[in-house]
């Protein structure tokens, strides 16, 4: 490796938000395969760095921080088994143009475009939708460089391979992955405000089954939810166009921001505007700073036969959350088999918290609010703020020993291992 790909990272690197610098001595840039290879192989210890988005210390490491923004794979599409292969380090935003140009799109966005194909994968990051899996469920194939330095490659249906795809950087660097595509859609993407609380409660399953897409944005207080935003395929609307009222909600007469009071021009066309996929599915646009950026997250995937139990918890605590609250959002998430996906085995919903960024205020209600949304089996996002160790993720997780095993086995000497791991996963 050469010298010039090195940088001093205690002067440069700190995640999206700030609230995190990370220890690492070093970061890297391999330019080949070749040289990610060597890298890895003299590592003692080594891990990837992707957009920097994890609001924890999950990416990084005692080692050398490898980042593949130089390793260009390309955007490579199948059209015959419908697939793409894309460097890990490719930002969905850019798949995302590329594939709807030729004609293809993905089943989901995230929330953020900016984020990386290799890290948002690894954490089993997610959009919304009753019927639309994490985005790692879309993933057919991934390149892996192991501990030695030699390139692993897994495809749905090997053994292992549902252990492999929500790795968390314990198994090795996926430098390469294969997701699944199908052909172009239009969506149309419309916002309600002041949706009454108990009508979306008792009718909680008909309100996320309306559109493609649905995101609930709230505070948690009061007798309302803030916004309902609406994504709706054209090719499959349920819903008609030009609705009076959604649960007693008013359609915005502009753009909205999830954050109230903050523009929303940097937000995708809303309005009930159809236009391609890439620019609705995503709560942001690619061309423009993410969200608020001085924040916190958190977020925990509940079961969806606890959903409105879960919730009514969720506005018991207003008087504790709120005041550290930017804005909550409600998704839904479809089941899936990934070993450690928070959605693995059940059908869920997501609790998302964006904080005021006070660290330690949010760091000390963590345990009370895990307290209350345990009795639900509660899965927090593993690229987010949480509480729990090992030993109580583990119960929550029947594949759990499995992946402990399999990291064990391709990573015999810990070189992947961390902090973040050492608490999460190996419970030391």
């Amino acid at each position: 490796m050469k010298d010039s790909t090195v940088i001093d990272q205690m002067v440069t690197a700190r995640n999206w938000a700030g609230n995190y610098g990370y220890r690492a001595p070093r970061i890297a840039h391999p330019a080949s395969m070749a040289e990610l290879q060597d890298l890895v192989a003299g590592a003692g210890n080594v891990r990837a760095l992707g957009s920097r988005h994890s609001f924890n210390d999950i990416a990084d490491t005692a080692g050398t921080l490898v980042v593949l923004d130089a390793l260009d794979a390309g955007i490579s599409i199948d059209t015959q088994n419908m697939t793409v292969t894309v460097s890990g380090g490719t930002r969905y935003g850019t798949l995302a143009a590329e594939l709807q140009r030729k004609g293809f799109a993905l089943h989901n966005l995230a929330s953020l475009p900016h984020i990386s194909v290799a890290g948002a994968v690894a954490t089993a990051t997610h959009g919304s939708g009753d019927g639309n899996g994490n985005l790692a469920t879309a993933v057919a194939a991934l390149e892996l460089v192991t501990a030695d330095g030699t390139v692993l490659t897994a495809r749905r249906g090997d053994a292992d391979f549902a252990g492999m795809v929500v790795g968390l950087g314990a198994l090795g660097i996926v430098s390469r992955l294969t997701l699944d595509i199908q052909p172009s859609f239009d969506v149309a993407q419309s916002v309600f405000e002041g949706l009454d609380w108990e009508q979306v409660l008792d009718s909680f399953d008909a309100l996320t089954s309306s559109a493609y897409s649905v995101s609930l944005f709230t505070d948690w207080s009061g007798e309302t939810v803030g916004q309902a935003w609406l994504k709706n395929r054209t090719d499959q609307a349920v819903l008609p166009a030009g609705l009076p009222e959604f649960f007693s909600g008013t359609p915005a007469s502009q753009a909205r921001h999830p954050l109230p009071g903050v523009s929303g021009s940097n937000c995708t066309q809303q309005l009930g505007v159809p236009g391609p996929w890439s620019d609705r599915l995503a709560h942001f646009r690619m061309e423009f700073t993410p969200s608020k950026g001085d924040e916190l997250q958190s977020e925990y995937l509940i079961p969806r036969e606890h959903a409105v139990e879960a919730i009514r918890t969720m506005r018991s605590l207003s008087g504790t959350v709120t005041p550290l609250l930017l804005v909550g959002e409600i998704r839904t998430i479809a089941a899936d088999q990934l070993w450690l996906s928070p959605n693995y085995g059940r059908d869920g919903i997501g609790l998302h918290f964006t904080w005021r960024q006070d660290e330690p205020a949010v760091e000390a209600i963590l345990p009370l609010l895990e307290a209350e949304l345990a009795p639900f089996g509660a899965r927090p996002h593993w690229g987010k703020l949480f509480d729990g160790g090992a030993a109580s993720l583990a119960p929550l997780y029947p594949r759990f020993a499995d992946f402990t095993a399999l990291a064990r086995r391709l990573d015999p000497a810990g070189k992947f291992r961390n902090a973040f791991l050492d608490r999460t996963v190996f419970g030391r």
